[in-house]
């Protein structure tokens, strides 16, 4: 047993593609994870408020939805089995292989034949892709695992905001903290992370007070807020993980591409300029582009601004 821990680990290290390929597989499985976690997270949590809102209100005032007037059975991450929503059959662990499933099964219930959504073979498909993307950039280290956490919960906190516009502080604040714990860790100077714990702690401040500036100038304005707290706690988490002097890139990017999306919208679906749209995965998105090529964008940036 300890020699093939030993020959694996060897091939690990030694071999960058193998390396490349196991990262590849675990994103897969994780893929198939976080499409649990998307989906029952904020289930969790609106019990969890529902509960709160109990508990505070009393019996005389709290008025329940109608799907909470019976005793809730467990639910969370573990349990209830997974199931086809329609006829209630239990997802098999053979039913249940990321992509490989999906395809064997063509995309339907093996008891049924129901639909199932294409959406979840591509979650699993991105984070293995994402997954190999990142283990390409920082190999075999020990910073290659923080990026892996934070490739993966930005995946679901991105599909969570765009079904539910919630950014949960169950994951964001969870960044926010391993992110300013990572600042103590030795740097890699081959990629400049982690950043130091000035920058980092800086960053954190920065990230949160100048988006929760900007909104509170955009409600004096316009009467509502122009974005939620959640995408302060983000900005504040990509604060802590890569520093203050990087905050303008991540939010330029981030505003640039929602406002191009937000006025296509609005060409092609003839909405008004009030169409609410999540602003949580376009931050997202410009900051795992930033851990994987924020240095080479900054000298860019800076190149060009001189």
């Amino acid at each position: 047993m300890q020699d093939l821990l030993g020959s694996s680990l060897y091939l690990l290290t030694s071999s960058p593609t193998a390396w490349i390929v196991t990262m590849l597989v675990l994103g897969l499985l994780v893929g198939s994870f976080l499409n649990v976690v998307i989906h029952r997270l904020p289930i969790m949590k609106e019990r969890e408020w529902q509960e709160m809102a109990r508990d505070t209100l009393g019996p005389d005032l709290y008025n329940p939805p109608r799907d909470a007037t019976e005793k809730p059975q467990p639910y969370n991450l573990v349990v209830p089995r997974s199931a086809c929503p329609k006829c209630g059959a239990p997802i098999t662990a053979l039913q249940n292989i990321p992509i490989v499933s999906y395809l064997f099964l063509r995309g339907a219930c093996a008891k049924c034949r129901t639909k199932i959504s294409i959406r979840y073979p591509l979650i699993e498909f991105i984070t293995g892709v994402l997954s190999a993307a990142v283990a390409w950039k920082f190999g075999f280290t020990w910073y290659c695992g923080a990026a892996l956490v934070l490739t993966w919960a930005l995946v679901a906190l991105t599909v969570i905001d765009l079904d539910r516009m919630l950014l949960l502080d169950d994951i964001t604040l969870p960044l926010l903290w391993m992110g300013l714990l990572l600042s103590v860790a030795p740097t890699l100077p081959q990629f400049g992370l982690p950043v130091d714990a000035h920058s980092a702690i800086l960053g954190a401040v920065a990230g949160y007070v100048s988006l929760w500036t900007v909104n509170k100038a955009y409600k004096a304005i316009a009467k509502q807020d122009g974005m939620g707290y959640g995408d302060f706690k983000l900005f504040a988490a990509f604060g802590a993980w890569f520093g203050w002097q990087k905050l303008l890139l991540i939010i330029l990017m981030s505003a640039f591409t929602g406002a191009a999306i937000g006025i296509a919208l609005m060409i092609a679906q003839g909405r008004d300029r009030k169409l609410a749209i999540p602003f949580g995965p376009f931050l997202a998105a410009a900051g795992w582009i930033v851990l994987m090529w924020g240095d080479r964008l900054m000298a860019l940036y800076w190149h060009r601004a001189g």
